[in-house]
């Protein structure tokens, strides 16, 4: 069966969205559909492979069956596999068998079969269960080096570190570290020196996670691989810098920003990873309650004003503005965006990203944007004064304008607004909507341990009480297995809350009322706070009360 066939499949069952799929076809190579049709269709990695088994009349096998064989691994290179999906191993029945995620690869799956014999059987895998049979093979020792690179006292001149940058040693620790990173969904990567040695630490779903010890790299010769990379100068070591750079691993390409900081024991560095081409998430999958997508979808549709997204870094408000985009993209319309950087490209949208060298920022770009007859101006972020004026003053001329804002909640972005030095009375007469949102971790469904609320519960946890859970009430607490690192979580949604600036709210905002008032007053019109969101979430088996709490706080009412 091929892609287009099985693709019809998933769309006659529900599972599958035809614009999802159609967007597919235009813009993925077909060596890549399988992994891309896993992404976009929704489905848990393994009911996807089972389907796939069934579609083509391959035998299924799940990560038991993977690991009571014996790895033929060795045999191959690691990249390759990873790349392509593909697990070589002799089952326990004997029968010498490649496991693959993604059938439509016959090439690569042809080239194992030559290796292996002829006799060798293909069986359908999760692309989850390769990835950890893979990486349970992996050494966990760090890649051999030369003696001469423990002498860190030879970086200490510019050729030489340039050197020792350059040589396999230091560029294999580097891309060891990228593999471990995108094998793990990581979003950064933290270089962090210490007094005697560094350690590499990558954040995962929002938690820190630390990698294993790397051995015999001299931390300057990493850094300043990292600075060759990403064309920052390596000589400068006493003052912050940042660059870009572009990496592939495991068939995925990735753009990465970075930043270097000089600290008492050396410089630092983060490095942001963001996949190019990175998959748009509907605006309807983000689970947004009834009342919250009803009047998101009002706002949005309306034909000026401002439209705020608010939270701290790395809680998804360029993917929220990213899906309202696409939500309203159509023929009718012209749209532009400014962005630093452009993290999703959306068909038919004209988008711009900030360069500062040549002065392009976001207060220019918006002032040229005026002179576009745009119908929607999309703003990366609110960041100073003249960026701000500018924005109202285009929401007040007939456009609609969204952005975003760094607060806490989404009634603090009018103080915030202030603070920058917007006239309350403009607030009052652009600001439609403001979104605040976090990012929870969600449960493993594959351990997930489920509690019934009692009255000892109610007791021992406030929190319980506060939020008014029942006795009785099912939720969940996270377990640990091998699909999820043993974290209990995987992966991470957005939890929100949703201010409509109504009469009521747009005169406290006239009359400066503080953040609470605002909040309490919204709330009073049918608010739900992202504790309230996220509660919700709970009871649906989602994520856990301690995960909701450990991102939000909650208001007393």
């Amino acid at each position: 069966m091929d892609i287009a066939r099985f693709s019809e499949e998933l769309i006659n069952s529900g599972v599958l969205a035809p614009a999802n799929a159609a967007a597919m076809a235009d813009g993925v190579d077909g060596a890549d559909t399988y992994r891309k049709l896993l992404e976009i269709c929704g489905l848990r990695s393994s009911a996807f492979a089972d389907r796939v088994a069934e579609a083509h009349g391959v035998l299924r096998v799940d990560l038991d069956g993977l690991r009571k064989g014996s790895s033929l691994a060795e045999k191959f290179s690691l990249q390759f596999m990873h790349a392509n999906a593909l697990y070589p191993y002799r089952a326990a029945d004997g029968a010498l068998c490649v496991a693959v995620a993604d059938p439509a690869l016959t090439e690569a799956i042809e080239a194992i079969k030559l290796t292996l014999g002829p006799a060798a059987e293909t069986r359908i895998a999760s692309f989850e269960d390769i990835e950890i049979v893979l990486a349970q093979g992996r050494s966990a020792e760090a890649p051999a080096t030369d003696d001469a690179l423990d002498d860190d006292s030879k970086a200490d001149d510019v050729d030489s570190l340039r050197d020792l940058a350059s040589g396999a040693p230091v560029v294999r620790a580097l891309d060891d570290i990228f593999d471990r990173a995108v094998a793990a969904r990581a979003t950064d990567i933290h270089i962090e020196p210490m007094q005697r040695d560094f350690r590499v630490r990558l954040r995962i779903d929002g938690v820190m996670r630390s990698l294993p010890q790397i051995r015999g790299i001299p931390h300057r010769a990493l850094i300043s691989r990292v600075k060759i990379l990403s064309g920052i100068n390596i000589a400068e070591r006493r003052v912050p810098q940042d660059g870009r750079a572009r990496i592939a691993s495991r068939g995925r390409e990735f753009d990465v920003r970075v930043a270097t900081m000089p600290t008492s024991a050396g410089e630092a560095a983060i490095l942001r990873l963001l996949e190019r081409g990175n998959k748009l998430v509907e605006f309807g999958q983000f689970g947004f309650s009834a009342r919250d997508d009803a009047v998101l979808r009002r706002q949005l549709a309306m034909p000026h004003g401002l439209f705020i997204v608010t939270g701290p870094t790395g809680s998804g408000k360029t993917t929220t503005l990213a899906a309202a985009i696409a939500l309203l993209n159509d023929s009718t319309r012209k749209i532009l965006t400014i962005e630093d950087p452009v993290e999703y490209e959306i068909l038919g949208v004209a988008q711009s990203q900030v360069r500062q060298a040549v002065g392009l920022t976001f207060a220019s770009a918006l002032k040229a944007f005026l002179r576009q007859d745009p119908d929607v101006i999309m703003v990366g972020e609110i960041r100073d004064a003249e960026t701000a004026k500018i924005a109202i003053q285009a929401a007040l001329t007939g456009h609609l304008v969204m952005t975003t804002l760094h607060t806490n909640t989404a009634a603090s972005a009018v103080t915030r607004l202030i603070d920058i030095g917007v006239e309350p009375y403009l607030i009052a007469s652009t600001l439609t909507t403001v979104v605040g949102q976090r990012l929870v971790r969600m449960l493993c469904p594959d351990c997930r341990k489920p509690i019934q609320v009692s009255e000892e519960h109610r007791r021992c946890d406030p929190r319980l009480s506060a939020l008014n859970v029942a006795v009785g009430t099912i939720m969940h607490e996270p377990g640990g297995c091998e699909r999820c690192s043993q974290l209990g979580y995987r992966g991470r949604r957005a939890i929100f809350e949703v201010l409509e600036v109504r009469d009521q709210v747009r005169r406290m905002i006239l009359n400066s009322a503080d953040d609470n008032a605002i909040e309490q007053a919204a709330r009073n019109e049918g608010m739900t706070t992202m504790v309230e969101d996220g509660l919700a979430r709970c009871v649906a088996g989602a994520t856990s009360l301690d995960e909701v709490f450990r991102v939000a706080a909650l208001h007393a009412s």
